[in-house]
């Protein structure tokens, strides 16, 4: 679940750790976007992509509980620039559910440089990271959801907030595909995640984390620092059966000690329903917003961690961070990141 390596564990191997999923539209194309090995912890322990593991996006059509399109993206190991080599297949149908199915091999490349065909293009390297939320605030918010209490913010101060990943960077990797695509033209219903495996010493392969929502784990997990939570390692087909009572429970807990629904239960199951499955819905095509009232993708400069927090406590919770305070570090063009 979606995370900046706030872990000791994660931080051992940043690599294999997701910290955001974006997808909007661009001219004409989408873009998907995922962030991993964030330097929020101090140095990250590798630079770079893990040479063992792959890097997927995954693509739900019209509701369905399986993905039915995967775009892979696997890397080599760094020569003495830094620079990896990187591999994109696709994966569809049956396939895209399969780690044993080898796809479609659509590009191939070099980490920090851009590489297109087929109405397709990849960039993937170190960029500064646009994620921005004042880190005392979601301690206020995680606190209360732990201990089913009210949300206390009289003593938050939208105003003197400060970005706590200011100067941080992360390891991304941007695909964009066009409005051509068979599959991802305008209008079609999507649900997006995306997910890091490891090689396993039996020949197959192990799902790591995955991402889809963001602020899952701090916001629901805050205290598993070990990833004991099976959540990283399932299937979002499996989320509600597996979760769906214990978030409604802490939502319901938080939004009634806090006075902000006259029905906590049926709110709470509500909440479990919009989170789960953990797949971030997209209409292709049309204007991507993470906010309190619409979640239809996420850009770089959605204020997701308001819209989740706000979601969670039947409340507007203000973050005192607007999109402008990590303005430098958007790009309207391809890769749409600002290089570290």
């Amino acid at each position: 679940m979606s995370h900046h390596l706030d872990t000791p564990l994660a931080a051992q191997n940043g690599q294999l750790y997701l910290d955001d999923l974006y997808v909007f539209q661009s001219d004409g194309s989408t873009v998907l976007i995922m962030d991993a090995n964030s330097s929020i912890t101090g140095v990250h322990a590798e630079p770079g992509f893990h040479p063992e593991a792959r890097y997927e996006f995954k693509v739900h059509f019209d509701g369905d509980d399986f993905e039915d399109l995967t775009y892979r993206v696997s890397f080599g190991e760094a020569d003495s620039s830094g620079q990896q080599p990187l591999l994109l297949h696709v994966l569809t149908g049956a396939d895209a559910r399969e780690d044993s199915a080898t796809g479609e091999l659509l590009l191939e490349g070099r980490t920090g440089e851009p590489a297109e065909g087929d109405d397709t293009r990849i960039w993937a390297g170190r960029i500064k990271d646009p994620f921005y939320i004042d880190l005392s605030l979601l301690a206020i918010v995680n606190g209360a959801v732990a201990k089913g209490t009210a949300v206390d913010l009289s003593a938050w101060r939208p105003e003197t907030a400060q970005n706590s990943f200011n100067g941080t960077s992360v390891q991304s990797i941007v695909l964009e595909v066009s409005h051509r695509h068979p599959r991802l033209r305008p209008g079609a219903r999507t649900g997006i995640w995306c997910a890091t495996k490891l090689a396993t010493d039996a020949g197959g392969w192990r799902q790591i984390n995955r991402a889809g929502h963001p602020m899952m784990w701090p916001i629901f997990w805050p205290g598993d620092t070990d990833f004991s939570n099976p959540a990283n390692v399932r299937h979002p087909s499996e989320d509600y059966a597996a979760d769906g009572d214990h978030i409604a429970g802490l939502v319901a807990a938080v939004v009634a000690a806090t006075g902000t629904s006259d029905d906590p239960g049926a709110y709470g199951k509500t909440v479990a329903h919009e989170l789960f499955p953990d797949v971030l819905p997209y209409v292709i095509g049309t204007p991507a917003v993470y906010g309190i009232a619409t979640r239809n993708g996420r850009t770089t400069a959605d204020n997701a961690p308001e819209a989740m927090l706000s979601l969670v406590t039947g409340m507007a919770v203000p973050s005192g961070l607007k999109p402008p305070v990590t303005k430098s570090l958007r790009n309207g063009n391809f890769p749409h990141v600002v290089p570290e």
